[in-house]
């Protein structure tokens, strides 16, 4: 072996501690937020910093630049903080308002995932053209369905995330991000999966996921016929080009 593999694997090899210590501490720090018993008021007085980008409500912006969190599942909310907080999903707005002079402790992540999770939306999200969202529905049911859930709801205990409701940009720039390796918290089979979706496919998904409603959800829907699950009627949005998002 030469000195230069020699050194690369001593290297590597030293490294190796050091993230085993940064996951452990995420999970420990996860964990210690899940475990919390929050305080809503003072996470709505955190909550005050966050509501300049995502509003009041927790709406986000219908161009996809900050998605709907209001009504999140309270552990994928706790668990996206820690993320930020531990360079295991990235975006610079959201890793500083994530640190330790923002949120100090595993507490306040749990009070803020917390007051969010109580949010409820009052307004519709940006959707697409609506001319794919019969393929989107098919799609969903064939690939995402088992562990998303029927309608979208996703998953409190395992961590998976509500995507029904979220806005049609935010979700094909997901997509687009995970992919391309800018979501590090995506696992490989996740990516594996999204990296097959050609270019409709993704439209479709997202155009039928933005207009899927759950029960309370504002507006009254439409049945879509393809897997039995509410939605809203069309209406015009284009894709965004790939970059980096929250």
């Amino acid at each position: 072996m030469s000195r230069r593999s020699l050194a690369i694997c001593w290297s590597t090899a030293a490294l190796l501690p050091l993230l085993a210590y940064g996951a452990s501490n995420s999970r420990l720090e996860l964990l210690d937020a899940l475990r919390s018993r929050p305080n809503l008021d003072r996470g709505a007085e955190l909550f005050d910093t966050c509501a300049a980008c995502h509003g009041s409500l927790g709406a986000g912006t219908r161009d996809g630049q900050v998605p709907r969190i209001a009504g999140q599942h309270f552990s994928v909310l706790a668990k996206q903080l820690v993320d930020y907080r531990h360079d295991r999903r990235w975006d610079l707005r959201m890793e500083h308002f994530t640190d330790q002079h923002h949120l100090v402790d595993a507490q306040a992540i749990a009070d803020v995932a917390a007051y969010v999770n109580q949010l409820k939306i009052n307004s519709a999200p940006g959707v697409g053209n609506g001319e794919l969202v019969e393929h989107g529905a098919s799609l969903y049911a064939q690939r995402c369905q088992s562990c998303h859930g029927r309608s979208g709801e996703g998953n409190a205990k395992r961590q998976i995330p509500q995507i029904a409701g979220q806005h049609y940009e935010y979700l094909v720039r997901q997509i687009h991000d995970a992919v391309d390796g800018r979501r590090p918290n995506f696992s490989v089979a996740h990516v594996s999966l999204l990296a097959r979706l050609h270019r409709d496919d993704i439209v479709g998904l997202a155009d039928y996921l933005s207009r899927t409603r759950l029960r309370g959800d504002p507006k009254p829907p439409v049945q879509a016929r393809a897997v039995g699950v509410e939605r809203e009627a069309p209406a015009g949005a284009a894709v965004r080009s790939r970059s980096r998002g929250d």
